[in-house]
């Protein structure tokens, strides 16, 4: 029911029994505290932002504020939002919030100092509250006037309202490239998606002060999740991709290669052409893509191969084309991608593989694919992938993926698994954090859950605090081998107490697993734990449902454990006194000169 294409009635209709339902399902959720600061009446977007928050893995706590108030809580916060301490923050202003829209008699001048008090008004608040609170921010931009007092003419004369908002929709955007922790949930687009004379019905806002018509609040608060979720490291990783009528037209395996439908022939076949294109992007963007169909495999290389499609085999990170069950498949592919298989995405036209998959992998997002024409609308909507930041790294994971591909191969080939190691010719960059890396650093910790020794999570600002504070030792892992750079894969942050260092953090990206990047990584902190006159490391370790690989990980390194509660919380300490080097296959360096 909150995916989509949705029912907007029967998700407001139902959401008392939606909320009790998600909340007894017994799936582990992160606990957020968001704070609303709102323009206008926003209980019932509150109140359904929390179903699709809940649907996400994400458990919230609200604070909002009272009506209208947004700018005096933003700018003098009371002790009850100060004692709240968010971790998130949502603006939710609307064009009914604009104060000092220019008059057709205004001189440019008057317009422009209008156009700049605007600005101010809001770049005071921004300032403030990250002054205060130091978490994300989400702003929202403006949807286009219902009315256009100058007809087209609006657009681009100074005195238009749609030309003032569009002024001052750039200059929120400006900001949001200038500042990694604000962002900008695009109500414009949803407007005008949702269709803006609907959408701004004024009845809603004279009865209600709704700021939107009752029934857009759903698709509203959706396009909010989204962003929210992505923030808190609960985007999909992988797309598992059907091919037969979802790729392309026809049966590659009945119809043959050249009757299948792709390309630029018919309206059917550019349809086809259109999402393989669209496919094609979310690669670039760091989007895992997978084969996960019915079929000879000779035939879907064929299929791959078309000399019409966009798509290559070389696109893949693995392809299953066989004629094993399809859930089978999708569990065998998050084995060997070393990812969790609520990762997926699970793109198929037929309804009964659908619903199989829904039912035997639970984790794997399923959604509806009805018609060619609408499967880049339902996973755009979806926001399975929404992109609150972008590293390098992200540009080159599909590479990663199928080098370690490559990797899986070499190694089938050696029966002394540390001769395989070796073979590899490893080098690794393990220092204190650079700058350039601090937004990769921060992905890594909201992403990673499976060698998570305590899933803390950080925001970019909190990431920023420990980097610019003397309290604490830092340690990014950057590894490369004779196939490829695999980027950033560790991150250990440990926190000087006397002469005791305590571990907050330690994770590593499962596409480096078993290869001693852990080892290196140990090795390389007794060093600088040794350099800052500390004798002694702690260790702690959370238990998830996601990370128990990492269970025995202490007592592998030498640890000694000295406690655990009821919960299976755990802390081991490791004297260094003695501490011999257990890295004898990654050649290690600091930070380059």
């Amino acid at each position: 029911m909150l995916e989509y294409p949705f029912d907007a009635a029967r998700v407001i209709q139902k959401r008392k029994s939606l909320r009790r339902a998600l909340l007894a399902d017994g799936t582990p959720r992160l606990k957020k505290k968001i704070a609303v600061l709102g323009g206008s009446t926003t209980s019932d977007i509150v109140k359904t932002l929390e179903l699709f928050l809940l649907d996400a893995g994400i458990e919230p706590t609200f604070y909002e504020s009272e009506y209208a108030q947004y700018y005096q809580d933003a700018m003098f916060p009371g002790e009850e939002l100060l004692h709240f301490a968010p971790d998130l923050i949502w603006i939710h202003t609307t064009n009914r919030n604009v104060t000092s829209y220019p008059q057709v008699t205004d001189p440019a001048e008057q317009v422009e100092e209008k156009f700049q008090t605007e600005l101010r008004k809001f770049r005071a608040i921004w300032e403030s509250l990250n002054e205060k609170f130091h978490c994300p921010i989400i702003q929202n931009n403006f949807e286009m006037p219902l009315y256009r007092l100058l007809g087209n003419r609006d657009c681009y004369d100074i005195h238009g309202r749609t030309h003032f908002l569009s002024r001052l929709n750039q200059a929120f955007y400006d900001y949001a490239q200038s500042h990694e922790n604000f962002h900008i949930n695009d109500l414009n687009f949803i407007s005008a998606s949702y269709g803006l004379q609907e959408w701004s019905n004024p009845l809603y806002w004279n009865m209600y002060k709704y700021a939107m018509c009752f029934e857009a609040i759903p698709a509203f608060a959706q396009n909010l999740a989204n962003i929210m979720k992505s923030i808190f490291g609960k985007n999909k990783k992988a797309l598992a991709l059907d091919l037969d009528n979802t790729l392309w037209g026809g049966v590659v395996g009945d119809d043959g290669v050249d009757g299948i439908e792709i390309g630029q022939e018919t309206g059917v076949s550019q349809s086809y052409y259109e999402f393989q294109s669209y496919l094609k992007q979310l690669k670039s963007i760091g989007i895992i893509l997978t084969v996960c169909s019915k079929n000879d495999h000779e035939n879907a290389i064929a299929g791959l191969n078309h000399p019409e499609g966009v798509l290559r085999p070389e696109d893949f990170a693995v392809i299953k084309a066989n004629w094993e069950n399809k859930d089978q498949n999708i569990a065998q592919i998050a084995r060997e991608l070393n990812i969790m298989e609520d990762a997926i995405v699970f793109v198929d036209d037929n309804p009964a593989e659908r619903e199989i998959v829904r039912v035997q992998r639970p984790g794997v997002a399923v959604p509806v694919m009805d018609s060619v024409e609408t499967y880049i609308t339902t996973l755009d909507r979806n926001g399975f992938f929404e992109v609150t930041s972008l590293s390098e790294d992200d540009f080159k994971r599909n590479e990663m993926y199928r080098t370690n591909a490559l990797r899986a191969a070499q190694q089938a080939a050696f029966q002394d698994y540390g001769e395989y190691l070796k073979s590899l010719d490893m080098h690794a960059t393990i220092d204190d954090f650079l700058p350039v890396y601090i937004a990769r650093i921060t992905q890594l910790t909201n992403k990673s859950n499976q060698f998570n020794l305590t899933t803390r999570r950080y925001t970019q600002a909190q990431m920023e605090q420990v980097f610019e504070s003397d309290d604490y030792i830092r340690l990014y892992g950057k590894l490369t081998d004779k196939f490829g750079d695999n980027g950033v894969v560790s991150v250990v942050i440990g926190k000087k107490n006397g002469n005791v260092l305590d571990v907050e953090l330690w994770l590593m990206s499962c596409r480096v697993l078993k290869r001693d990047m852990e080892l290196a990584m140990l090795d390389t902190l007794v060093t600088k734990c040794r350099a800052a006159g500390i004798d002694e490391i702690r260790g702690y370790y959370y238990p998830t449902a996601k990370n128990g690989m990492v269970r025995e990980l202490y007592a592998q390194f030498g640890f000694t454990q000295i406690s655990c509660d009821a919960a299976g919380n755990t802390v081991w300490q490791l004297p260094l006194a003695d501490y011999q080097t257990k890295n004898h296959v990654i050649a290690v360096s600091g930070n380059p000169k």
